[in-house]
């Protein structure tokens, strides 16, 4: 055996697999959008096993909330981006392999040119506008996408966009979900999740890469896997084996009007604007930071009691489902100002002033 390839003796050894395969994988280019819950785990797994060059798609920084499942990052991490740290980590866990951070938000602006000369991409995001635009630029450009997400106790996981041999494409994101009201369904930071899960679904998204680059086992294509921690019990869901959507354009990237927690507390305290929580009653029972309680399914019934006049900055947990509301009803308002606070609660108490 070839002295390069002995870190990988005991994969070469399995029934199907061989140095072809291996090599395969050096030759491979994966890019894992979001290197958080997801993406920590998927990334450390394809880096073990060789993939060529690997790409690390993310602008956030680590923080201290992150550390329970984001298991590429220590303490000393946290304030730095996400990016830089995992492939730091990842070329010292496999000095042989290409790791290219993109430090950058992807929107519609830029995700072609970021996927462009990938083969297969793991979404490891956290937000429906990513996930839809991921499976929107994939499926122009012919690329398929491994799909996983993750809330409390269940995580999901499937393969979107591959080549059917009649030239037809297996369904994608927009056949399982065409359309999602992001402000009705909480994330990880809001509703929480157990560290493991996010293990076990990002480890099987990387499985799903290995097979498909090394053509073994059974993609799993036209379904969709629900698995749950709590009884380790999974099932598989079949959506069928040919998409039914036709994506010819990139819906546009709307950016959110945001305020960060200084900009807030500099604006209370002046007087220049007002709070919005957007959270559900029970959210407010637990943590109360103030201003008006108005349920983001609630919003659009309310429109006049935001309209005021005063700059209004909507909260939440996280930061994800205020700015999803603000999109929804910002066109709405005639004479006010809506923002969405950067980080959500998470944010206004990890600043500690």
């Amino acid at each position: 055996m070839d002295k390069n390839l002995l870190r990988y003796s005991c994969q070469i050894a399995l029934p199907g697999f061989s140095e072809a395969s291996q090599q395969l994988l050096q030759q491979a280019k994966v890019l894992i959008v979001g290197a958080g819950g997801l993406g920590c785990p998927a990334a450390q797994y394809l880096a073990a096993a060789g993939i060529g060059t690997l790409g690390i798609a993310d602008h956030d920084i680590v923080s201290v909330s992150n550390l329970h499942r984001q298991i590429l990052y220590t303490p000393d991490d946290v304030g730095k981006s996400k990016a830089i740290i995992a492939c730091a980590q990842l070329q010292k866990q496999n000095p042989g392999i290409k790791l290219i951070p993109h430090v950058v938000k992807v929107t519609s602006f830029n995700v072609m040119d970021i996927i462009k000369d990938y083969d297969i991409i793991i979404d490891g995001s956290d937000n429906f506008d990513t996930r839809y635009l991921l499976n929107d630029a994939a499926f122009i450009n012919g690329k398929p996408v491994v799909y996983g997400a993750i809330y409390q106790f269940e995580g999901q996981l499937a393969v979107w966009n591959l080549a059917n041999a009649d030239g037809t494409k297996t369904p994608n994101y927009r056949d399982l979900f065409p359309q999602v009201d992001a402000t009705q369904i909480p994330n990880c930071a809001d509703g929480g999740v157990i560290p493991t899960l996010a293990g076990i679904i990002g480890c099987m998204q990387a499985n799903e890469v290995i097979k498909y680059i090394t053509k073994t086992g059974d993609i799993l294509a036209g379904k969709v896997l629900v698995f749950d921690a709590q009884t380790l019990q999974s099932r598989q869901i079949k959506i069928g084996s040919v998409t039914k959507t036709n994506i010819i354009d990139l819906a546009q990237t709307q950016e959110v009007p945001t305020m960060s927690v200084a900009e807030v507390k500099s604006g209370l305290e002046s007087g220049q604007l007002e709070l919005v929580d957007i959270r559900t009653d029970q959210e407010r029972d637990v943590i109360d930071i103030g201003g008006i309680h108005i349920e983001a399914d609630e919003l659009k019934d309310n429109i006049d009691q935001l309209d005021n006049g005063i700059i209004k900055v909507l909260y939440c947990s996280s930061g994800k489902r205020s700015g999803e509301a603000v999109k929804v009803i910002q066109n709405q308002l005639k004479s006010t100002q809506l923002f969405s606070l950067a980080g959500g609660l998470k944010a206004w108490f990890e600043d500690g002033e």
